[in-house]
């Protein structure tokens, strides 16, 4: 099983829930310090939450994900879940600041 990883963002392959809510927007992730985001700015794609997860499905052949400080990641058609990563400190577990 292949996964894409751009960043803090990891995208691996997992089905969109039934009753997922479609969002009006395609950024996955916004930069805690620099407000730079993870987006898709290619192809056809369409962001879904469910229960806190996200969810994105690529309904083009390929679309592209996107971020100023990463290179750009072309995603093949399918659906993915989209999960931050986390690191863990003296203070507990966080989100990896991108």
């Amino acid at each position: 099983m292949k996964a894409y990883r751009q960043g803090d963002v990891v995208l691996k392959f997992g089905k969109v829930p039934v009753g997922a809510k479609k969002l009006p927007h395609k950024v996955l992730a916004e930069g805690e310090m620099t407000g730079h985001k993870h987006q898709v700015t290619e192809g056809d794609a369409a962001l879904y939450e469910h229960e806190g997860t996200l969810f994105l499905r690529v309904e083009s052949d390929t679309a592209t994900l996107t971020h100023e400080e990463h290179g750009p990641i072309v995603l093949l058609q399918g659906e993915f879940e989209v999960t931050i990563q986390r690191e863990y400190t003296p203070d507990g577990w966080r989100n990896v600041a991108d």
